[in-house]
């Protein structure tokens, strides 16, 4: 890969990962309520879950997910589904203040979150489909390519959701009453709700 062609991907890469969607919610949700050390593991599944989507669009198995309505429609709805089942959960939160045993209860899983809220999410396979292969050179080997557009992608989606945490991590100490709490449940509840029925109402 060419400089030219890797800084034309590195920005395609920031304007992805700094539109908001469920991994920006997801971290400044957990950056909030718990502060970036457990937001961290979180936006790791994000990672986790982007590095799985990149291996099934090398292997081929992301343009049978593109090309199949019926797989896409599928794994749209499971996403959709847990996005709004992560809302209602989100909405329904206790409000009273999180000792620290607590709060590790609360925080566990949050990797798996992390995980599931990208893998579920097909128009990312689907995106990455249609992106990948514009920046991939034929005449050069492909592995090492794979690799340097994996590790930008993990790389730009860190450092943007670490940002998007670190932020909402600023306003916890404006934000531990009873009352805020519940009022971030709602706001990031509702966030989550909206992103799963805009996942389920959209087309490809």
């Amino acid at each position: 890969m060419s400089w030219n062609m890797w800084l034309a991907f590195l920005a395609a890469a920031v304007v992805i990962a700094v539109s908001p969607g469920p991994g920006a919610v997801l971290s400044m949700a957990t950056g909030l309520r718990h502060g970036y050390a457990i937001a961290l593991r979180a936006i790791l599944g994000l990672q986790t879950a982007l590095l799985i989507q990149l291996a099934i669009v090398v292997l081929g198995l992301g343009a049978v997910l593109a090309a199949s309505a019926t797989a896409f429609l599928i794994v749209k709805i499971a996403g959709a589904g847990y996005l709004i089942w992560l809302g209602v959960r989100k909405w329904r939160a206790p409000v009273e203040l999180l000792d620290d045993g607590a709060a590790a209860r609360d925080a566990r899983g949050v990797y798996l979150q992390g995980v599931l809220v990208n893998l579920t999410n097909p128009k990312a396979i689907v995106f990455m489909v249609a992106l990948v292969p514009q920046f991939i050179d034929p005449q050069l080997p492909q592995w090492p390519q794979f690799f340097i557009i994996a590790a930008t992608m993990v790389g730009t989606d860190m450092v943007v959701m670490s940002c998007y945490a670190l932020l909402a991590g600023r306003c916890r100490r404006w934000l531990r009453s009873p009352r805020m709490m519940k009022a971030q449940n709602r706001v990031f509840g509702g966030m989550f709700v909206a992103a799963g029925s805009l996942l389920a109402a959209s087309s490809r």
